[in-house]
Order: C-alpha cells, then sequence, then structure tokens
C-alpha cells in the first residue's frame, strides 16, 4: 500500500492542472507552448479518443460505473502485490490515480476536461490530461512488467 502516495500526486496533479486550464483556456482556442505542442482546451463527455462521446449522456454513468468497478479491482490487485513486484505496484498506482482524476470530473461536470494537445501540422492527437497520461505509461508499465515476467520465466 506504500505506493498509494503515486496515486495521490497523479490525483491532485490531475485536479490541480484541469482546474487552471478550465479558468484560464478559452474553449478549443490552442496556445503553442513549443513546435508540435499547444494548450487547448476541451471537454470530453466520452472516453479515449472521444469514444461514445456523442451519445445522449448515459455514457457518463455508464464510465462512472466502469470506472468505479477497475478502480476496486486495481486497488485489490494493488494490496496483494509481493514486497519485489515494484514495477507493477507503479503501473496499477498511476492507472489508479488517473483512473480517478478523471472519475472525478464526470462526477463533478459529466465531462472529462482535457487539454493537453500534441500535433503535427494540421493533424492533431486527441486532447488529454494527466490523468490520461498516467493511465498511458501505468498500461505501458504493465506491457513491459509482463514481456520481462516472460523472458525471466523462460530463462528461469
Amino acid at each position: 500500500m506504500k505506493w498509494l502516495w503515486v496515486t495521490a500526486v497523479v490525483l491532485v496533479l490531475d485536479q490541480a492542472t484541469k482546474l487552471l486550464a478550465d479558468s484560464l483556456l478559452v474553449m478549443h482556442q490552442p496556445i503553442d507552448i513549443v513546435p508540435m505542442f499547444a494548450l487547448t482546451l476541451a471537454y470530453n463527455p466520452g472516453a479515449a479518443f472521444s469514444f461514445l462521446s456523442d451519445a445522449s449522456g448515459w455514457q457518463r454513468w455508464f464510465f462512472v460505473v466502469l470506472t468505479l468497478g477497475v478502480s476496486v479491482v486495481l486497488f485489490a490487485w494493488l494490496r496483494r502485490l509481493g514486497p519485489g513486484e515494484n514495477r507493477t505496484a507503479l503501473a496499477l498506482a498511476l492507472i489508479l490515480g488517473g483512473a480517478i482524476g478523471n472519475l472525478v470530473d464526470r462526477l463533478a461536470y459529466g465531462h472529462v476536461i482535457d487539454f493537453l494537445d500534441v500535433y503535427y501540422g494540421d493533424w492533431h492527437w486527441p486532447t488529454f490530461n494527466i490523468a490520461d497520461s498516467a493511465i498511458t505509461v501505468g498500461a505501458c508499465l504493465l506491457i513491459l512488467d509482463a514481456f520481462l515476467g516472460q523472458r525471466k520465466a523462460a530463462s528461469g
């Protein structure tokens, strides 16, 4: 359970940056920071890549229930990890923090606040936030852990 501080840090950073973005940025008006990166406020009532964003509103509660279920599973998994499973613990803590960060948005606003905009020319990756980044990094760590675990099992 010592890894829950990572979850808390992700949650605080995510919520603080979303509040700043929501109060300082104008909807869909990019502010270029460096080439290929801008801050652009957007609201996403759907999931990743705006999946179900154009649904009639039921998706909010679907994603709330789904996130609560996944969060319970992640928390239980995190509690059961052994002392040497640091990479898995970090991955789960990151994913849990990101999931809770986006859950807070869905409950409070009915949508997720996104503001990080990566682009090349006229092509833009869907806007995202700190929570999304933590979930992505955590998922990549889990995949890495799975591959390294398979290699270790094959060689040992």
